[in-house]
């Protein structure tokens, strides 16, 4: 059984790799967020740089799941 006879598997990994990229993203804030809190708590004097650097991680991680989006996407609407 070749893979071209099946024409929804393509839409099957765009779904699965859409769902995977958005799961990471948001392991990824959940666990940099409750890091930050965390260092926040023991060094408050420090907590305007520890925001800042959340910030563009938390902007780094979500660029990444959105380009997880976008890949899938094409996949389906070039398939």
């Amino acid at each position: 059984m070749a893979i071209e006879n099946i024409p929804s598997i393509g839409y099957l990994g765009a779904g699965i790799g859409a769902g995977l990229a958005a799961i990471g993203a948001g392991l990824g804030i959940g666990r940099a967020a409750a890091s930050t809190v965390e260092a926040i708590a023991r060094q408050p004097e420090v907590k305007d740089d520890l925001r800042a650097n959340l910030i563009l991680g938390a902007a780094l991680i979500e660029g990444v799941a959105l380009l997880g989006a976008v890949i899938s996407l094409l996949i389906v609407l070039l398939k």
